[in-house]
């Protein structure tokens, strides 16, 4: 029997009915024999901490649209991801659109309050990036009393380590020093992936160079391969990790539809292996035990394709999980 339930495709069409992520069922349409879940997505409409375009307030809401059509089996894994975990429609945290600091407390509670909270692991749908901040505090505070900083794979155009923009600490250029500052990431256990100027000024790599960051250019990226992420991979090994993912990492010539647009970034496909890639030099998909894909501007986007990229994204976020159980077993 399929872990997750979903409505059959060749009976009930995928443009009908109502748009939850991938057509997982709500948390109050999950059967008990479903139970516990693995994984649970919802979303976190805000964008009052963008320091450039605003709109990805939307983006939760476009992105379950266009997930629509992301079909459960894995071509490269060769599995299917209903059948492997348990996965629901959390729907969206309640929001303050006026105050970043109030928004990452609120959501950050609707994240921590969700069900099954010792399985259900947690992926958040931006929003701009701010909202990494409340789901890094809900994945913690579910992970128990005493639980270790996390690494990090963050995979983004930007830093997002400035201290505050606008006399804004709480903003989407600053979750990770905060969440650092909170005990909640380790930053020398921290690798960001596809960075790419130009800067502000050379004072934005401070935090970087300070803590221990590991830096990964996109120029960095296509001239050495992923030898450094291999590396960060073995250092890790098998500690619990949050993984990240702006999607203006992506070109804005296959991701237009983002706040923050940056030249000179991957492919889609690119970016598609590069996930794949994770864990590849240790045989085994990174222990992610919290994720978010973010900054998704749906009224900059051409035909549905950077929501409908960032489906895919999260799709590939849960697969690693789903092979990482499969190799368990």
């Amino acid at each position: 029997m399929p872990r997750t339930i979903t409505p059959d495709s060749r009976r009930s069409p995928r443009f009908s009915g109502i748009s939850t992520f991938a057509r997982f069922p709500l948390l109050d349409q999950v059967k008990p024999e479903c139970r516990p879940l693995d994984w649970i997505i919802y979303g976190i409409p805000f964008d009052g901490g963008t320091t450039y375009r605003p709109g990805a307030r939307f983006g939760p809401r476009a992105i379950r649209e266009e997930s629509q059509y992301v079909k459960p089996f894995h071509l490269e894994y060769g599995l299917s991801l209903t059948e492997a975990l348990s996965i629901a429609d959390g729907a969206d945290a309640p929001v303050r659109p006026y105050d970043c600091r109030e928004n990452a407390q609120s959501a950050g509670e609707f994240g921590a309050s969700l069900p099954d909270a010792k399985t259900a692991r947690l992926l958040a749908l931006g929003g701009d990036h701010s909202i990494a901040l409340p789901n890094l505090r809900a994945t913690h505070q579910r992970r128990g009393k005493g639980a270790r900083p996390l690494a990090l794979i963050h995979i983004d155009a930007h830093f997002d380590t400035i201290d505050q923009v606008w006399d804004e600490k709480y903003g989407h250029a600053s979750p990770f020093i905060r969440a650092a500052e909170e005990g909640l990431i380790d930053p020398a256990r921290m690798i960001s992936i596809g960075i790419r100027g130009p800067l502000t000024s050379s004072q934005d790599l401070d935090y970087s160079k300070k803590h221990g960051v590991t830096l990964v250019t996109t120029d960095g990226l296509r001239k050495d391969g992923l030898r450094a992420m291999d590396s960060f991979a073995k250092r890790i090994g098998e500690d619990e990790v949050y993984l990240s993912f702006d999607i203006d990492v992506v070109d804005p010539a296959f991701a237009p539809g983002t706040g923050t647009p940056c030249i000179g970034g991957l492919s889609s496909a690119e970016v598609i292996g590069l996930l794949r890639h994770l864990g590849a030099a240790t045989g085994r998909p990174p222990n992610i035990v919290g994720a978010d894909v973010v900054e998704v501007l749906p009224d900059r986007d051409v035909g549905g394709i950077t929501a409908l990229l960032a489906a895919h994204v999260a799709f590939e976020i849960l697969c690693l999980s789903a092979l990482r159980t499969r190799q368990a077993t």
